[in-house]
């Protein structure tokens, strides 16, 4: 591979904007305000620890303010730096663009590894970032709302939300300055499982259409298509889950930092996310083949592969090697612009990161939305609608009672229809009217235009188009 051809992160976004706003008829003022970053700050801060005061360095990026609050996830790792949060903020505009999330595009990161430091060292250290963070108003409610990333969990939004608290006591919506909180909290049901859960709808419709699939080069639904797991965080973990027990699809691959499983017979996903929780990795887990090359099952053939990991997994030396016919990135930038091109090349087709995993910020707009009216989705209205649906079933017993044995009842169709939504299936609806209506506007530009001819290009002219609405609008 020539290493000066490979396009970073940051490239990788630009060149796919760029490629988008060259079939679009946009004012060249208005694709540079759209295309730049708007602002970063960086900052540094000492918090003492283990006997010393250790430095830490953490960004948080705003892309785009075509719509207030900015909203984006905080990542903890020791790769962080300034051009991939300023990426990840970008894709984040696009993205909420894409769902109709009302935010603009934002994202923070920290340099730190938290499995260096205990669980009291992290919240010290969350506090004192969110403290730097929230003084600039940088986490505000009406500003700039996080939300977890790689390496942060509810755990770290607890932490983040108390400290805004404590610095403004007198907010009355001060539990909205971050989401992806616990439920007790102020959190939301589903949103744990939000980003997966959005990986799943978003392959539901996939398979709703059969020009779609066609275009894969597959047929038929979800059952029984093998599919390759490169990640068991909480995205991976949840995605292979949900498509293994409720649509019938086989994970045949997992790959994780020490190596990867497979088993062409399929795998449990539980099984593997438990045996992951108590080892540290996959190696040693019976009942599967591992090998330490764990991105080498990349290349493995199946059906659909997730990757839901790090960006820049599949790249312009593994490309033409990938057998799978759709891929689904569930993490942020997994394909390269480069790895991009060679797989559109080979028919490969690709439902891209700013669709496939904007489950997480649809289900945080549902949790910021939850916390601003200061009460949980289904409490005004599910025993409304439960003694609405009860009418009905009295009136289907008179005719059972009248028609004998000539007709009757499912035995669960009672149980079933008299159970009002609760917040975890509103949130799921949501979440999945969402997913469908946002990929309906993309395959409409998919397939309505001769000159796009991929997912990735249609959901940038979709996201495009709309966030140049909202600046015309402003009056730019």
């Amino acid at each position: 591979m020539n290493a000066t051809k490979e396009p970073t992160f940051r490239e990788s976004v630009d060149l796919m904007f760029n490629r988008a706003v060259a079939l679009m008829d946009l004012p060249p003022g208005l694709e540079e305000k759209i295309r730049v970053c708007n602002a970063t700050y960086t900052v540094r801060f000492g918090v003492r620890l283990r006997g010393q005061i250790h430095t830490f360095v953490g960004y948080r990026s705003v892309h785009s303010e075509h719509m207030e609050p900015v909203k984006g996830g905080i990542r903890y790792a020791l790769a962080v730096n300034q051009d991939e949060v300023e990426a990840l903020a970008a894709l984040m505009t696009y993205k909420c663009a894409l769902v109709e999330a009302p935010f603009g595009g934002s994202k923070g990161g920290l340099c730190v590894d938290p499995r260096e430091w205990d669980e009291h060292e992290m919240e010290r250290i969350t506090r004192r970032f969110a403290y730097e963070l929230a003084k600039r108003d940088l986490i505000h409610p009406s500003q700039n709302v996080p939300a977890p990333d790689m390496g942060t969990s509810e755990r770290e939004m607890a932490w983040i939300a108390d400290q805004y608290r404590r610095m403004n006591t007198t907010d009355i919506n001060a539990r909205a300055c971050v989401t992806g909180k616990p439920l007790n909290a102020g959190g939301i049901a589903g949103r744990v499982e939000a980003t997966g859960r959005g990986v799943q709808y978003a392959l539901r419709d996939f398979f709703r259409h059969p020009e779609d699939i066609a275009a894969a080069g597959m047929e038929g639904t979800l059952d029984g298509k093998r599919v390759i797991v490169q990640g068991l965080g909480n995205v991976g973990f949840h995605a292979g889950k949900f498509l293994q027990e409720e649509d019938g699809a086989r994970v045949t691959g997992i790959i994780e930092h020490d190596g990867a499983l497979y088993n062409d017979e399929g795998l449990d996903v539980e099984a593997v996310r438990a045996w992951i929780i108590k080892h540290g990795g996959v190696t040693g887990f019976p009942d599967a083949a591992h090998t330490a090359e764990g991105n080498a099952v990349l290349e493995h053939d199946c059906d659909i592969l997730i990757p839901a990991a790090l960006e820049g997994v599949i790249n312009m030396d593994n490309a033409n090697r990938i057998k799978a016919s759709l891929i689904i990135e569930a993490a942020n930038g997994p394909v390269t612009a480069g790895a991009d091109d060679i797989l559109r090349k080979k028919g490969v087709v690709i439902i891209p990161d700013m669709y496939a995993n904007a489950g997480g910020v649809t289900v945080s707009y549902f949790e910021w939305v939850k916390n601003l009216s200061h009460i949980r989705f289904g409490r005004m209205g599910r025993r409304q609608e439960e003694a609405r649906h009860q009418l009905l079933i009295d009136e289907l017993h008179k005719l059972d009672d009248h028609l004998g044995d000539a007709w009757t009842m499912s035995p669960d169709f009672k149980e079933e229809y008299l159970r009002g939504a609760g917040e975890l299936e509103l949130v799921r609806s949501g979440l999945d009217d969402t997913m469908r209506t946002a990929y309906r506007a993309m395959r409409e530009v998919w397939h309505a235009r001769d000159d796009v001819s991929d997912l990735r290009t249609a959901a940038y002219l979709v996201s495009i188009d709309k966030v140049a609405a909202s600046y015309r609008a402003l009056g730019l």
